[in-house]
């Protein structure tokens, strides 16, 4: 497989290259490790490429500043989300990674969610939340143990487990300081899977194990106790099955370039879909780098499929 990922363009064809990372959401500290370490994989490759600490100097800094292609490094509201995606469109500047539309749909997990219901594709059964009665209706329409989540935040964080009409109302209460709209899902009990995709190609999938509660923001970033199986534990016909669901969700959002699906098994074999990561985490920790590692690609190779595409999608 690992042929076919590889960038077969020389350093000096992406020209000059900004790597857009920090920001202002919440996870910036982890936009931050990940620009650095794919800043230097550029730099060592020898691509001419430097770091755009994103900020209020954002505009000045595109205009000012020769760039050639953006690689967006930049997780969650501001980056994730669609919005950067347009203004570079705008400026005329080429990108790595999805669209403003599957950027935008896909940062949304209420849209993301309906979207792959209206296909018939598998998702747990959901509710929004917005005051303490729908938490109440909530609880009588999913029972629990349920998972609370902000619409539109990554790395897990705001997100919460309940198995009381009380903890739902308190999770809630923390959720919507990160966002209006929350999301809350019916709990899915067995292994969680997590499957990239580079190039329009589904890589390896890893299986995810953690000591905590669910796979949060300690267990991706933090914690050294984090189990990551590559090979995934699945037979070959049900691997081939996880695959092809993740190929098909990502089609359905308009996934482009590379991302990050996350999924559930339950008890009788069944997948669900949880959500897709439009730029994903690039640190020591994350999962992309993983996956990539097992299809033949070592970090400055991934980094550079990954712009290789926006040369590909982009010009």
């Amino acid at each position: 497989m690992s042929d076919a990922l590889k960038s077969a363009l020389e350093p000096r064809a992406f020209g000059r290259v900004a790597v857009l990372y920090g920001g202002k959401s919440a996870e910036r500290e982890v936009s931050l490790k990940s620009g650095t370490m794919v800043l230097q994989a550029l730099q060592g490759a020898g691509v001419d490429a430097f770091g755009i600490d994103v900020g209020d100097d954002l505009l000045e800094r595109l205009t000012r500043e020769k760039i050639d292609r953006a690689f967006i490094i930049l997780h969650g509201r501001g980056g994730e989300d669609g919005t950067m995606q347009g203004l570079l469109e705008i400026a005329g500047i080429p990108y790595t990674g999805s669209g403003v539309l599957a950027s935008a749909l896909a940062m949304d997990k209420l849209r993301t969610k309906r979207v792959w219901l209206s296909l018939g594709l598998p998702t747990p059964d959901h509710a929004v939340l917005a005051s303490e009665d729908d938490c109440r209706a909530a609880a009588a329409k999913l029972g629990f143990p349920l998972i609370v989540k902000p619409a539109s935040e990554g790395s897990s964080i705001g997100m919460a487990k309940v198995n009381s009409e009380q903890e739902l109302i308190a999770a809630w209460t923390v959720a919507a300081k990160y966002d209006p709209q929350v999301l809350v899902e019916q709990w899915i009990s067995g292994p969680e899977f997590t499957v990239a995709i580079l190039r329009g190609q589904v890589l390896p999938p890893i299986r995810l194990g953690t000591p905590h509660t669910f796979y949060d923001y300690d267990a991706k970033y933090l914690a050294n106790d984090t189990q990551y199986q590559i090979p995934c534990g699945l037979d070959a016909d049900k691997e081939q099955e996880l695959k092809d669901l993740t190929a098909r969700a990502c089609d359905a959002l308009g996934i482009q370039g590379w991302g990050r699906t996350d999924v559930m098994q339950d008890a009788q074999g069944r997948f669900w879909l949880l959500e897709v990561n439009t730029a994903p985490g690039m640190t020591d920790h994350s999962l992309v780098p993983m996956a990539a590692r097992a299809a033949g690609l070592d970090f400055q190779q991934l980094v550079l499929a990954i712009l290789a595409d926006s040369v590909e999608a982009r010009g």
